[in-house]
């Protein structure tokens, strides 16, 4: 198992991967990180909480609107591969769990 540093919304973190696989990891950290920047560039600075899960959310429908191009030119329909509203559901309740325990983490550092 290699160890990875990586470096997204100015923090670094180590993380693990398969040998071999280093690579990738920090190219995909990249885009995360260049997301990270483009959130905070256009709505200012915000915790990192928010600023990943809103990098993780662009990601996420930019892979959504891959799919849906792949499936036209598959003459397929779209809306046969967009997600089930129950993960939106869900996608939100996690983003404001994670926005809950950020207010506890940064109230606690106070």
């Amino acid at each position: 198992m290699a160890e990875v540093d990586v470096s997204v919304a100015g923090r670094s973190y180590k993380l693990h991967c398969r040998d071999g696989e280093e690579d990738q990891l920090r190219a995909l950290a990249r885009i995360v990180d260049q997301k990270a920047s483009e959130i905070t560039g256009a709505l200012g600075e915000m915790t990192e909480a928010r600023t990943l899960v809103l990098s993780a959310l662009l990601i996420a429908d930019e892979l959504n609107d891959l799919r849906g191009a792949a499936a036209v030119a598959r003459n397929e329909s779209p809306a046969d591969l967009a997600p089930d509203p129950a993960y939106a559901v869900a996608i939100e309740r996690i983003a404001e769990r994670v926005e809950r325990l950020a207010t506890h983490l940064e109230n606690s550092a106070s």
